[in-house]
């Protein structure tokens, strides 16, 4: 019995939470603090949001989006296994966790002159973790049930799955920025302030909005699978992956720029990209795990390497001049600085999946 305990104890499963629990709280710091810069003292207290008027501006949606944005951070706190046999005592922590995260960048806001701290802000992140921490506490929801019931439960049992699935995750963050490449990931020239290597022309720019869309639908494809336990099915898991993405895109297009924008990113080329990209995934998901792992890497980096050398994409500007003021706003350099660096995070997660093949 202890050996079954202590099992319990150290299952990926039991990792997982408390993983996500710190990289969504980077998310978070990250989101509230961009772009940090022009950090000034106001000469204001940093806490006078506190005893503030009703915000002069203010929207139903900007509520809906703090409370959500603070929910997982509840839920994620309670299910972590120090509160594994204590839920009560998680929905607690999740509360006072979710509080003072708030509470404190809300007080740097204050220094930010491109932010607002606001005690309605802090009001609706604390009740959004308090909730959060609720739905831990229920006996088995079906909302916490539901990953370990779909294909991608298979993951948990795979060692450095947590690290994989964090990453997947992240992946599909990026997918929230519609003025970014279709998949497109590991852009770094306006990270690193670099001029345009190749000048616009139809022609060529649907080429490599191809390549770029194929290349990077293999990468991600093949990790998904080597994440994955098993032999059976994985088509059907890819694919429902890949539908999740594709959704996530339109959604944030529809509401960021607006909804006859929701599907702007059906292109020519991202529609033959899309095309030539499962067409050769299912091909290479037929090959031993070594040689996925070797295709996957080459893939990523022709990717990256795509994505750098591309024109620069002519609905981007036009994405940005439409983007919705608001809190959403806020994603777009999260967004962005995600989807720069995830190729190079990617890349050491190969290499130790493939010492392990």
């Amino acid at each position: 019995m202890a050996a079954t305990h202590e099992q319990t104890e150290t299952t990926p499963e039991n990792r997982l939470p408390a993983y996500l629990l710190l990289a969504y709280t980077v998310l978070i710091v990250y989101a509230s603090l961009h772009p940090f810069s022009g950090w000034r003292d106001s000469g204001l207290s940093p806490l006078y949001f506190l005893d503030a008027a009703w915000p002069r501006y203010w929207t139903i949606t900007d509520l809906a989006f703090n409370f959500a944005a603070y929910l997982p951070l509840g839920l994620l706190t309670t299910l972590t296994p120090v509160f594994r046999d204590r839920r009560w005592m998680g929905a607690l922590a999740a509360v006072l966790l979710g509080g003072a995260l708030s509470f404190g960048l809300e007080s740097l806001q204050t220094l930010l002159p491109s932010r607002i701290a606001s005690n309605l802000d802090l009001a609706c992140n604390t009740f959004g973790a308090a909730l959060g921490g609720i739905i831990g506490c229920l006996p088995k929801p079906r909302l916490i049930a539901a990953p370990a019931c779909m294909p991608f439960g298979r993951m948990t049992a795979r060692p450095n799955a947590e690290l994989g699935l964090i990453l997947i995750g992240l992946w599909l963050l990026t997918q929230l920025s519609p003025e970014t490449f279709l998949f497109g990931t590991g852009d770094l020239r306006q990270l690193l302030d670099l001029p345009p290597v190749v000048a616009y022309a139809a022609p060529s720019f649907f080429a490599f909005e191809t390549g770029i869309i194929v290349c990077n639908t293999i990468a991600i494809g093949l990790i998904t699978r080597t994440l994955l336990v098993g032999k059976d099915g994985p088509q059907a898991t890819l694919l429902f992956f890949f539908i999740l993405a594709l959704l996530i895109r339109t959604l944030a297009a529809a509401i960021l720029v607006g909804p006859l924008n929701a599907f702007a990113w059906l292109t020519p080329g991202a529609g033959l990209g899309l095309t030539a990209g499962f067409i050769l995934l299912s091909l290479l998901l037929l090959l031993p795990q070594p040689l996925r792992i070797a295709v996957a890497g080459l893939a990523l980096m022709a990717g990256t390497v795509l994505v750098n050398v591309t024109p620069p994409n002519p609905y981007s500007s036009m994405a940005l001049a439409m983007w919705r003021q608001g809190h959403f706003l806020n994603f777009n350099g999260l967004t962005r600085l995600v989807a720069s660096l995830w190729p190079f995070l990617a890349l050491p997660l190969l290499i130790t999946l493939g010492r392990r093949s």
